[in-house]
């Protein structure tokens, strides 16, 4: 769905411009010498200029002009070359020109027409519906550096998207200038967010004639390293988000001014497309007779969404925000997120469990929502059930789209964040479920077996829940055994193995998802002896890098954004005439960032038993805590490879 859900196929936006040159020789523009050479340093391009206007003609359209020109200092760059304006029913491409310049900013060639490209875009599934298009062209030259220059227009009759300016998106892109200018009828007062905005450059903002005309401007910006554990430079390099007050789209006006009037808009223009033909609703009232308990009717009626829908993303007009009709996706077998979201909900209400629609941005690298500026902020749609259990809210989350996500478990795709909940009365900002250390578990056990030569033989079990199942539950239902198994042992950091024997297989009962893998193992030459003494380290496949220092002041603030459990017990059998003779200390840490524990001892059946916790929390913490998070996984790392030492007894 337009807006509720991306395109996967996401190049950088550009395109477009009036005649560059005029018939003769004409000046020499954008000379590389006239950079300055503070901007140049570090950078694989620059952007020389960045100027954006926004002109809201109405509450039902606006029209964006960019002009962008980028040197490319090398091939690093040359990503910044190309440029891509998408457009659909409700946005169209006024011109789109371009034209390239050597070092000396002396024109090399103009864009012409027919090197302008233009083509449907899919979906890397296949599964779309789509009136969207996009056209491309490339300029790229085989030798930097030189300089694009990109001109483009949309006229756009989808006013719920106002743009948005960042023009330092990209790592390596320092920027020369930009600037943003926006012009709007006093009537339709813009509404803005400055994000990571320098001090001392505010906006200006004038009046004149009913308009009221806004600009902001950058300069002299380096380019920026995207750091080790930091955020996205979405949420670091400067930006201003816009967003309208009221707005049209296809005749259907709104507003974004509140999260409330938002929600109310999407309610509205989805409501009464909830209902079910009549023998779906017999079929309803058959499969929950035995059921009383509501958290059993939703799980029954989950499971016969899964088992009789499939998801196909529909981004056609209008149709990228009012659903199919829930009749529609009875019928067919098929619905974007929306509309599967909204058939689940047919579904509850029949069986008397009320739930709600909730717009969601979806994917471990979408940012939260922003809650002080109601906007369009969404590329997904998930159902929201509020149950109550034992007198106190017990809300369960549905992902609609999926076949085979267990009931309730949101993940990294769109757990650990705030949905707008659309109800009769508007929306509503809420949070869906948070993951905790407790909740992303991985508990491993192995069994090292070494023999009088240094050979060994290890079993492996490894329960992994919550988000650290994620990756593991994916390839258990995409991938072939074989595939599987070769995605793992391309994966084990070990020197010398042979797989023996692989499998994952998902956990059964309530509770939080979880994947078990098994593992056999054939490890020549792991532990060689050395005279009478054998030196190994028991730590197997937990071993934690130690990160690389800091080059530099540190610029961004230290950002781990997952939190997660580590526990592993390895117990070492020993070959007949060898005994420990010694056992690291154990280590024990308790930081800012996280604890660990590693401890050693010997059983009364002679092996020796390897005992690792690690606990890692959700952490945002100013640039200067990195530092200290580097001692804390050095240390790890160290005690992840400490070693025991076995002597041999008999002579």
């Amino acid at each position: 769905m337009k807006a509720l859900l991306p395109l996967l196929l996401a190049l950088p936006l550009s395109s477009a411009r009036a005649p560059l040159a005029t018939r003769g020789a004409p000046e020499p523009k954008y000379p590389v010498a006239a950079i300055p050479a503070a901007l140049r340093e570090g950078a694989h391009a620059v952007l020389r200029a960045d100027d954006e206007v926004v002109t809201v003609k109405s509450a039902g359209r606006l029209v964006q002009t960019v002009h962008r020109v980028v040197t490319v200092l090398d091939a690093g760059g040359d990503a910044f070359g190309r440029i891509r304006v998408d457009y659909d029913a409700l946005n169209a491409i006024g011109y789109l020109r371009g034209a390239v310049y050597d070092a000396d900013g002396r024109l090399l060639h103009q864009l012409r027409a027919a090197e302008i490209h233009d083509q449907g875009v899919g979906d890397a599934g296949g599964s779309l519906m789509t009136d969207v298009r996009v056209r491309y062209a490339d300029l790229r030259q085989p030798q930097a550096p030189y300089t694009v220059e990109f001109d483009y227009e949309v006229v756009s009759d989808n006013t719920l998207f106002y743009p948005s300016w960042q023009p330092q998106d990209e790592e390596g892109l320092a920027v020369q200038s930009a600037t943003l200018r926006v012009s709007t009828p006093s009537a339709l007062p813009l509404r803005y967010q400055e994000r990571q905005w320098p001090a001392g450059a505010p906006a200006q903002h004038t009046t004149a004639g009913g308009q009221e005309q806004y600009a902001w401007a950058l300069a002299g910006c380096p380019a920026l390293d995207e750091e080790d554990d930091a955020p996205p430079l979405a949420d670091t390099a400067p930006a201003v988000a816009l967003a309208p007050g009221a707005f049209e789209v296809q005749g259907h006006a709104g507003s974004a001014a509140t999260w409330q009037a938002l929600g109310q808009w999407n309610y509205e223009l989805n409501a009464g497309r909830a209902v079910l033909p009549p023998a779906l609703v017999a079929k309803v009232a058959e499969l929950i007779k035995d059921a009383p308990d509501p958290r059993v009717r939703v799980a029954r009626l989950y499971g016969l969404l899964q088992g009789s829908t499939r998801y196909i993303s529909v981004q056609l007009g209008l149709g990228g925000w009012q659903t199919f009709p829930a009749s529609a996706v009875a019928a067919n077998g098929y619905g974007d997120c929306k509309a599967l979201s909204n058939y689940a909900m047919a579904l509850l209400a029949t069986a008397g469990v009320p739930a709600y629609v909730a717009l969601v941005g979806a994917g471990s690298g979408h940012a939260d929502l922003r809650a002080d500026f109601p906007s369009s902020q969404f590329n997904h749609a998930i159902l929201c059930v509020p149950l109550a259990k034992a007198g106190r809210p017990d809300t369960l989350w549905l992902e609609c789209t999926s076949q085979t996500e267990a009931l309730g478990y949101m993940g990294g795709f769109t757990g650990n964040r705030h949905a707008l909940l659309l109800t009769p009365q508007g929306g509503k900002v809420v949070a869906t479920p948070r993951y905790r250390c407790a909740d992303n578990r991985r508990e491993r056990r192995i069994d090292l077996y070494l023999d009088a030569q240094g050979a060994a033989t290890a079993t492996a079990r490894t329960l992994r829940t919550g988000q650290e199942q994620d990756l593991y539950a994916q390839l258990l239902h995409e991938l072939s055994p074989a595939d599987q198994k070769a995605y793992v042992a391309e994966r084990l950091r070990l020197a010398t193995f042979t797989l023996n024997k692989f499998a994952l297989a998902a956990t059964a009962g309530p509770g939080l998802p979880g994947v078990v893998e098994t593992l056999a193992l054939a490890l020549p030459g792991y532990a060689p002896p050395s005279g009478k003494r054998v030196f190994l380290t028991p730590n197997l496949l937990s071993r934690l890098p130690a990160l690389p220092a800091q080059v530099g002041p540190r610029q961004a603030p230290l950002w781990l954004p997952r939190a997660s459990l580590q526990a592993d017990t390895v117990r070492l059998h020993l070959p007949a005439g060898f005994q420990p003779e010694t056992l690291p200390a154990p280590v024990q840490l308790a930081t800012a960032y996280g604890t660990y524990s590693a401890r050693y001892q010997t059983l009364p059946d002679g092996t020796v038993q390897y005992v690792r916790r690690l606990e890692l929390p959700r952490l945002r913490l100013p640039a200067a805590a990195y530092a200290g998070y580097v001692d804390f996984r050095r240390k790890i790392s160290a005690a992840d490879r400490a070693q025991v030492v076995l002597l041999k007894t008999d002579a």
